[in-house]
Formats: structure tokens, sequence, C-alpha cells
């Protein structure tokens, strides 16, 4: 799982091992990563960590690797690293869109790309990749974060159909949800409206839930795409 230290990743781990998957878990904050795993191992589950950089190819790859040797096999990759700097087009923040693409659309490339032949060869696999509803609506201030989430789905409805019978896919899309990202917006504007906006939103753990659900399935079921919003908001 990538994007494991913080928010939905973080849960999503938690509640993985609390089923008794195995988990393998990456980001770029070795320290959160080893707190958690002490905590789910203390929990009765298994888990270990490593420094994860998805926009690196090699980093995404020797992460994979790792997974393998140390379990003996990769059955589900969770590509769920993300980062949402909002601003308006005119604001011309093109290092932050620039690391949009990197982390929200290559890092989930990346992902597939360290992943697909190991499963392949082993004659089986799931992909989870976590996108947002803004992969399916546009708002003001996220055009670039919204065209990497459009991107997501088009990778991952891609890959669907090109590994019928062969590899599981599933494109999780949470709505306004507790976690960081908005931590990141560096626009004054665009950070009060995000303020805002997530005055409803779903604890990380209800879309963690959604992995799961996606992930316990027998294997003749692939449960394509989950979109899950606050009960109480129409975002």
């Amino acid at each position: 799982m990538t994007g494991a230290g913080s928010g939905i990743g973080e849960a999503s781990a938690r509640r993985l091992a609390a089923d008794g998957h195995r988990l393998f878990l990456g980001g770029r904050r070795t320290d959160r990563l080893e707190r958690l795993v002490a905590e789910i191992t203390a929990a009765g589950g298994t888990a270990a960590a490593r420094h994860l950089d998805v926009t690196e190819a090699g980093s995404v790859r020797a992460f994979v690797a790792a997974a393998g040797e140390r379990y003996g096999r990769v059955d589900v990759m969770v590509n769920n690293a993300g980062v949402m700097p909002l601003s308006p087009l005119a604001e011309l923040r093109t290092e932050e869109w620039d690391r949009m693409i990197d982390v929200n659309v290559r890092g989930v490339l990346h992902g597939i790309a360290a992943s697909l032949p190991v499963m392949r060869a082993r004659g089986g696999g799931h992909i989870v990749n976590i996108a947002s509803v803004g992969a399916y609506e546009v708002s003001p201030t996220a055009a670039v974060y919204c065209a990497t989430k459009f991107a997501v789905r088009a990778i991952s409805e891609g890959l669907r159909q090109e590994s019928a019978g062969d590899i599981r896919v599933t494109l999780v899309s949470p709505g306004v949800t507790e976690s960081e990202l908005a931590d990141g917006i560096s626009d004054p504007a665009a950070r009060e409206a995000m303020r805002a906006y997530r005055a409803v939103a779903l604890p990380a753990s209800a879309i963690a839930d959604a992995i799961a659900y996606a992930v316990s399935q027998p294997p003749q079921v692939n449960v394509n795409e989950i979109v899950v919003r606050p009960a109480a908001s129409a975002q």
C-alpha cells in the first residue's frame, strides 16, 4: 500500500490488518510508518514498512520486490498516495501542477508497472486505485487535481478491460474525507474554500471499509468502482 502514513492509507492499513491481511506499507514519513507497524503488530496483526517515493519508478519497483521477498507473494496493490494543492489555473502554480501529475498519475502508473508483472507471473492479483469524486466532476481551483483523478479512472478502466480473467481492478473514489490532503493547499482563497467544503466529511475508516469490501470478494467477483460520499452532503 502506498501513502500509508496518514489518512485513508493509515485507516486502511488498520482495517486490512484486522481482517488478517499481511501488510507491506510505503510512504515518505518513515517515523509514522514505523509507529503504525508497531501498533498493528501489538494488536496481533502482521505488517512491515519501507520508505517509498511513488514519483520514482525504481523506488516503487524496489518496494514491490521487498514485499514479495518478505511474504513470498504480492496479492493486492493499493495505490493510495495523492496530493491536492488546489489553485485557480490563472495563478500559474506550475510546480504544483507537476507535483499532482507526478504523484497522482505517475505514482499510480508506477504502482501498476511494478506489481502487474509480479501478479501475472503468479496467475492473479488485485490492484486497487484510489481516485476521488473529482474523477467524475470538476470544480473551480481543482482543474488539474480533477484531471489527475479522471486519468486514474481511465487508467483503471483500461487495466480492467485488458486484464479480464486475470487481474482484478477496483477504483475507489472518496467524497470529502478527513485527511491531510487540504494541508498542502498554498493558495489562500482555495484553502479557505476547502475548509468550508470539508465542513461535512467522512472518517477515513469509511474508505477503508470500501477497500476491505472490494478486496474480500471471492476471486470470481471484481468490484469495479465504488464511490463513497457523506450522506449529509450533495458533493
